[in-house]
């Protein structure tokens, strides 16, 4: 009998080891596969984060008036020597501003996009969904057409705040908040203060009525450096909060009661990244009107990019957006003499995405 068994194992051996090479095999491949992923991720990772240098880099040189990238850099190169001429005034004063601008209202447009999508859990979510764009809209129309001594920024900032406290506050039961309920407070409020910038155009005076029309389109017309001075210690103040504790939106986004049971207070949380993309949303709206898609499309970009990891998602939300803005500011302005809104120009962008999102099913996907 003992002869049997051990001619049997004897004749099983090369079996057992064909499974262990096959194993081996299946392993291997399953580790480079790993790696060959990573590897991609870093590639995009990178990519995404120098594109709105190279966006700046060819918006520099281009326009109405021809600059070359020669004299682009010796422009920059002498920005200090105090040498004045045509092309520096245009590439120092009007497009370098403007520029900038741009790429930190894309920033602040995407990363409060993201945030929210996370806070609230719902994939088509944007700063329009909780008021804040109306609200802010809102005051500025107000500064513009009845109270031109006060800060376009301020009435931006104090409007929008009330459409998110209005918002939260009639979605509050029981002492949590509820992001279902959020999100019909905020359509709600929204819908009402786009009543009221109604009522404003109708009761402006029709020579800043002009003015306010065009600049709720979106536009970066007007840009300088006192614009980007003001608008950029906002947005980076909100920015910032969200940056730091972008881990935590991972956690938030798992579900209230999976964050609960991980030690995360879900509903101060939640008050901290509506107050932060709040204050980021109302500072780019101050100086740039009304610019839609920008923080639906550019999260949705990047999750499919690189995953839905927050602690990746947010800083190249924030390149992404940048480079978004600049690059549909640059089309906006040379597509012909006139200066098309650029709010247009990401509206035609951004209807064809979300029809190619709605067909992809991605609403359905994001939450699985």
């Amino acid at each position: 009998m003992e002869e049997i068994g051990s001619r049997l194992c004897e004749g099983d051996a090369p079996a057992v080891q064909e499974q262990e090479e096959h194993r081996a095999i299946i392993q291997k491949s399953r580790s480079t596969r790993m790696s060959g992923n990573s590897a991609q991720t870093g590639l995009v990772t990178t990519l995404i984060m120098l594109s709105p240098l190279l966006a700046a880099c060819i918006a520099l040189f281009l326009g109405a008036y021809g600059v070359t990238p020669l004299q682009v850099v010796q422009i920059l190169a002498n920005a200090t020597s105090g040498i004045d001429s045509p092309e520096s005034a245009i590439v120092l004063d009007i497009r370098l501003p403007r520029i900038i601008l741009a790429g930190l209202v894309g920033m602040s447009l995407a990363t409060s996009g993201a945030t929210l999508q996370a806070v609230l859990r719902n994939p088509l979510v944007d700063p329009f969904i909780l008021g804040i764009s109306a609200g802010a809209a809102f005051g500025c129309a107000v500064s513009v057409g009845f109270l031109p001594g006060v800060s376009l920024q301020l009435m931006s900032f104090v409007f929008g705040s009330l459409a998110v406290i209005m918002a939260c506050t009639m979605a509050r039961s029981s002492g949590e908040l509820s992001r279902l309920s959020l999100v019909l407070s905020g359509v709600i409020v929204s819908a009402l203060f786009t009543a009221l910038l109604s009522i404003i155009k109708f009761l402006v005076d029709p020579m800043k009525l002009q003015s306010i029309v065009y600049w709720l389109m979106g536009s970066f017309s007007l840009a300088d450096w006192p614009q980007v001075k003001s608008a950029g210690f906002g947005i980076m103040l909100g920015c910032l909060p969200v940056l730091l504790l972008r881990w935590r939106l991972n956690l938030i986004s798992m579900g209230d009661e999976e964050a609960r049971s991980l030690g995360v207070n879900v509903s101060r949380k939640r008050v901290i990244f509506i107050a932060s993309a709040t204050l980021a949303v109302t500072s780019a709206v101050a100086v740039s009107g009304i610019i839609g898609w920008i923080g639906l499309m550019v999260p949705h970009l990047v999750r499919m990019l690189v995953g839905p990891d927050h602690r990746r998602l947010i800083p190249l939300s924030m390149a992404g957006g940048a480079a978004f803005m600049i690059a549909a500011d640059t089309v906006a302005r040379t597509m012909s003499n006139a200066d098309i809104p650029v709010g247009i120009i990401t509206a035609l962008a951004g209807a064809p995405f979300f029809i190619y999102l709605m067909r992809r099913g991605g609403a359905e996907s994001w939450g699985r």
